[in-house]
């Protein structure tokens, strides 16, 4: 695990966005893992402007989303398939082909899991997971648990999780559950970048990072992981001492 910690949100996500960028520029048809909420927008913004810029071209990339909601029409506003189209994907040369988010509105989910896991394994797996962290620990949505989750699921969303997400939806009416990557899914990816910034995040980076690995702390896994790196500001980072 490497800890990079950087003055600001900003410049985190400027990081992890060089990271994403220089893997697709060695590899046009890289598969990326990609996820939501506010924590990844400096990294959406600065792959937009390297695209602008020409240091890069998506058109052969390959992404699969980390989760949605379920019962959510993909068109709802705050559904994660419009966030991302909203925030990335139309503002760059991605095929909307190779975009692949699961669909919350799917009749039979575990057949709509199965097939999204089954969606990696023919790609090739994930080249590079971008993660985001709970104030709980979780990481895509798989919540504090007795054990770790496998493959993709339907999760049932803890209150605090809900709590931190119920202000993207304006009627305040969130679903109470989600399709997400299990940690089983999310291990297998090449390369993992997860970003914190902000104090409220502390506790949950002090965890996933000094603590023992848990699956009462999901993110606690990552120190498993052969290659993963963590992109923190100064104030998620403030309780890790060295």
């Amino acid at each position: 695990m490497e800890i990079r910690i950087f003055d600001t949100p900003e410049e985190a996500g400027k990081a992890a966005a060089d990271i994403i960028v220089e893997t697709v520029v060695a590899d046009p048809a890289a598969v990326l893992g990609l996820a939501t909420g506010a924590t990844p927008l400096p990294v959406y913004r600065e792959m937009i402007r390297r695209y602008e810029k020409g240091d890069v071209t998506f058109s052969k990339t390959v992404t699969f989303n980390l989760d949605e909601y379920s019962s959510l029409p993909r068109k709802a506003e705050s559904s994660y398939y419009t966030f991302m189209w909203s925030n990335l994907f139309s503002r760059i040369d991605i095929d909307g082909d190779n975009v692949h988010i699961l669909d919350g509105c799917a009749p039979d989910k575990a057949a709509e899991c199965a097939r999204f896991d089954g969606m990696i394994d023919e790609a090739g797996g994930v080249d590079v997971q971008l993660l985001g962290i709970g104030t709980n620990g979780h990481i895509g949505f798989n919540e504090p648990a007795d054990e770790f989750t496998g493959g993709t699921f339907e999760v049932k969303l803890s209150q605090s999780t809900r709590d931190s997400n119920i202000k993207y939806f304006a009627d305040g009416n969130m679903p109470e559950y989600a399709l997400t990557m299990g940690i089983g899914t999310i291990m297998k990816a090449k390369k993992i970048l997860l970003m914190a910034t902000g104090e409220n995040k502390a506790k949950a980076i002090y965890a996933a990072v000094r603590g023992e690995v848990t699956p009462r702390c999901p993110a606690s896994v990552l120190q498993n992981h052969p290659d993963a790196v963590f992109l923190l500001d100064k104030s998620a980072a403030k309780l890790l001492e060295d």
